[in-house]
């Protein structure tokens, strides 16, 4: 294939805006910001589970504690009953005994309903501790991840930017370089990431290797206009006076 030297030289430029892409493109890949929100939301996502649980928790607790509130003030209220029936007066000795017995009975029973409602109370006490601990946690990370979701997008317009600034610098290039040409740029590109290197006095810039004098000797035998590729990477070598052939 034969292609004007200046438009060999051309693909050095259109090399150097394909990288910059790819490190582009890698970058916007890799930010750092990316894994930080990656695990940032798994970890948001098990807090707001664990927020829902000791949210469950507390209100469980307080349908536990209304409803021995209700006993007790059911128990409170009939042992009220039965004595305003005793203080009366006028009753038979033995129902005045069985009251004396059921007041008795309700007074326990009201003691014993008392105290698992304080001890329900001091577990709610605690669920409650554990759910704000578990609400403060969830809204600190919530402002973290926010915070780096900001950072990642900022970083993607300025990224994106660059990548506008150097595609629309790729057109120019592109409109100097035949098709031909071109074409086994792309595809040598395409199969080993860089499809043109300078050829700079015994080696190869793409895979770093040196030529043999032979190899050399044959490409100071070729006419300037012949596009010569390496035979080791296949890429094509660019000559310049860096070459010194």
């Amino acid at each position: 294939m034969k292609a004007d030297p200046a438009a060999q030289r051309r693909l050095l430029d259109l090399q150097a805006i394909d990288t910059a892409l790819g490190q582009l493109a890698h970058r916007r890949g890799s930010l750092p910001e990316l894994a930080e929100i990656e695990e940032g939301s798994k970890r948001l996502t098990e807090l707001t589970d664990s927020v829902a649980a000791a949210r469950a928790e507390v209100q469980d607790l307080d349908r536990d504690v209304r409803r021995l509130e209700m006993d007790v003030e059911q128990v409170r209220t009939r042992a009220d009953r039965d004595q305003q029936r005793m203080q009366a007066g006028g009753l038979p000795a033995k129902e005045l005994e069985r009251l004396q017995h059921e007041v008795e009975s309700l007074a326990r029973r009201a003691s014993s309903l008392e105290d698992d409602e304080l001890e329900l109370m001091e577990k709610r006490e605690q669920a409650e501790a554990v759910l704000t601990e578990a609400e403060s946690a969830r809204d600190e990370l919530a402002t973290r991840v926010t915070d780096a979701s900001g950072r990642r997008d900022a970083a993607y317009a300025e990224i994106d930017a660059e990548v506008e600034k150097r595609t629309t610098e790729r057109s120019g290039v592109v409109s100097d370089i035949p098709d031909d040409l071109l074409k086994l740029y792309e595809r040598i590109r395409g199969n080993t990431g860089i499809g043109a290197a300078l050829l700079r006095a015994r080696r190869c810039e793409g895979c770093r290797l040196e030529l043999s004098g032979s190899d050399l000797a044959e490409i100071k035998k070729t006419a300037p206009d012949e596009v010569v590729r390496h035979e080791e990477c296949g890429r094509i070598l660019v000559r310049t006076e860096a070459s010194g052939l």
